[in-house]
């Protein structure tokens, strides 16, 4: 005796029969679909409460459609993910215009691709480091590059190798620029030059900076020993060294001491005027100097009183024959005696 949608307590309850007993639209012997009035109905036994998930219905047209979709969506994220994968691979831009089929087949296939292209995108980023690094190890022993096959076909990869390659060049060659650099301001502050041979010309110019360099500084500590020497000379005298270009450079220093003009002149002025002598203290250095134009005023000084002296003498005596010969002395306020 067949069942009816009556007997059973829950719709879940005849639904668990339906399935067990693999009935479907096509074969349902007891008429459980449509009712029992005898018409094959839509494969949905005793009409399905609202909302009900008729996925689980055996052999459904809902259950057929979600399998399908599972199916669908399964097959796109395999076909998904190589397409993503080998387009991030080839830093190209994202692009799943290539999915075509249903919907679930396009979302399985933008899940696929997304997960290909970040796998992608971390695979491509690892090989380009490692030909990075590859470039890198060559570049530092040598200076023709020599691209491996496994990156000549990838344009990424080869730029990879290229820039780690060329790096490293370029750090050797800066390295070694820079030991010229130094060795030449040695030998420039040495007055010794000795220019690398059968090197390429920017190693000969890196040894020329750093020599001139040398040379500068060298010239400036012979120019600071003249301008420093004028301090002490009453005239210019020819330093004892083995080299003419140093004495010229001594010589420049101490012509080009302009201090030693002021310090003159305020010597011979204060000499001039009679002063005492005193040497300011930014002056003690060129005290040899200063004293010896301070006497030169000094003498002018005093040759000027004794000029005066005598004038006045030949007038005191001139006035004392006129007024009959006689003249005495009187003493002035200061304790000094005066002629009258």
């Amino acid at each position: 005796m067949g069942s009816d949608c009556k007997d059973f307590a829950t719709y879940d309850d005849m639904i668990a029969y339906w399935n067990s007993k693999g009935y479907s639209a096509t074969y349902d012997p007891e008429n459980l679909d449509g009712w029992g009035n005898g018409q094959v109905d839509d494969g949905i036994p005793c009409e399905a409460p609202y909302g009900y998930d008729l996925t689980k219905i055996n052999n459904s047209p809902q259950q057929k459609a979600h399998i399908q979709e599972e199916k669908d969506n399964a097959s796109g994220e395999k076909a998904g993910y190589p397409d993503g994968l080998n387009d991030a691979y080839q830093e190209k831009p994202s692009d799943m215009s290539k999915a075509k089929g249903s919907e679930a087949y396009k979302v399985g296939y933008a899940v696929g691709y997304n997960k290909g292209y970040e796998e992608g995108k971390k695979k491509i980023e690892s090989e380009k480091t490692k030909a990075n690094n590859e470039g890198f190890a060559l570049g530092e022993k040598q200076d023709k590059i020599e691209i491996p096959a496994a990156y000549t076909s990838h344009a990424g990869l080869k730029k990879s190798f290229e820039d780690g390659f060329n790096k490293a060049v370029t750090e050797r060659v800066e390295e070694k620029k820079k030991q010229l650099k130094e060795l030449g301001y040695s030998d420039g502050k040495k007055d010794v030059n000795s220019p690398p041979e059968d090197v390429e010309a920017m190693y000969v110019e890196a040894y020329k900076e750093g020599y001139n360099k040398g040379q500068s500084e060298l010239k400036k500590s012979y120019i600071k020993q003249g301008y420093e020497a004028a301090f002490t000379m009453l005239k210019y005298q020819e330093p004892k060294l083995n080299n003419d270009k140093f004495t010229a450079w001594y010589k420049e220093g101490f012509e080009s001491n302009k201090v030693i003009d002021q310090i003159k002149k305020e010597a011979y002025e204060l000499g001039k005027e009679g002063e005492d002598l005193n040497i300011p203290s930014k002056y003690k250095k060129a005290e040899t100097i200063f004293k010896h134009h301070y006497q030169l005023g000094y003498k002018e000084y005093k040759d000027k009183q004794n000029k005066l002296k005598a004038t006045g003498g030949i007038g005191a005596a001139a006035l004392a024959l006129a007024g009959g010969g006689w003249y005495g002395f009187r003493k002035k306020r200061n304790g000094k005696k005066e002629i009258i």
